[in-house]
């Protein structure tokens, strides 16, 4: 079990954001207030719900105290190995799980495997020290949508947070651009099998011949491929985001994918859409 001292309740800082600019010293620019559309989710009236599961004391409290400075958020619960994480996942509803790989008790990917199992409309971010091409390509198998190294500088965890709810991944900038150098390799020598990163970024399996979408999900797809999110799509739609999330994970589970990254090229591969 966590210490006492490290237990955060998940509620919000007294200070306001006018009070917390108010100590910046005069002359020098305070951070500009970035505009957060009301369409997208994560809003101060329906914070987006986190678990964070790590081992690593100092590190769960940096990302802990940055996640309960953003008002959009809300820190439900926190753990500190595999044992005490199944338990956060049995008794809490979330919209987004955060995770260590190496935990005191076993690797962190039994946590993300149980989370996307029975917590199909959860989203995961990864959080380790590991980046090494099997664990980060693992990770993305098991159905993770992002990937955060804890020695990577130009990240917040909390953008990290309200990147994947509303349909986008959050990976390490540095982690990224190997992974793109890994795949422009692999597309120049596909039939090297001894080549970095084997056969880059996993495949998803092709879709059973029976796979068909309707014509509901074929048109949800192609807002997908455009670049829409979930809010956005459902107005467009006249349904709600909710409902445009429900037709999604049904895609996934018939082209047997993990992320719209997959789907839509699958899609589009496979002539779906």
């Amino acid at each position: 079990m966590l210490d006492n001292t490290l237990h955060f309740s998940g509620e919000r800082p007294s200070a306001t954001i006018a009070e917390r600019r108010a100590g910046y010293a005069a002359g020098v620019c305070t951070p500009a207030a970035m505009p957060w559309p009301d369409f997208l989710t994560g809003q101060e009236t329906a914070p987006v719900r986190v678990l964070l599961i790590d081992d690593d004391e100092f590190v769960r409290r940096v990302i802990a105290q940055e996640l309960l400075s953003d008002l959009r958020i809300q820190l439900e619960g926190q753990a500190d190995s595999i044992r005490e994480g199944r338990k956060l996942l049995a008794t809490h509803e979330f919209d987004v799980l955060m995770v260590d790989l190496r935990l005191s008790d076993g690797m962190g990917f039994e946590l993300i495997d149980e989370a996307r199992n029975h917590h199909s409309n959860g989203e995961i971010i990864v959080i380790s020290a590991l980046e090494d091409d099997s664990h980060v390509l693992r990770a993305f198998e098991l159905g993770a949508t992002g990937y955060l190294l804890k020695n990577a500088w130009l990240q917040s965890f909390a953008e990290a947070v309200l990147h994947v709810v509303n349909g986008g991944a959050a990976i390490t900038p540095r982690l990224a651009r190997r992974l793109l150098h890994r795949m422009n390799q692999t597309n120049h020598h596909h039939t090297h099998q001894d080549e970095p990163f084997g056969d880059a970024l996993p495949m998803a399996r092709a879709p059973s011949r029976d796979a068909t979408l309707t014509p509901r999900e074929s048109e949800i797809l192609r807002f997908v491929a455009c670049g829409y999110v979930s809010a956005e799509i459902g107005s467009r739609l006249g349904i709600t985001g909710q409902t445009v999330n429900v037709h999604i994970k049904s895609i996934y589970k018939k082209l047997h994918v993990h992320s719209r990254a997959q789907a839509v090229n699958l899609a589009v591969h496979s002539g779906l859409i």
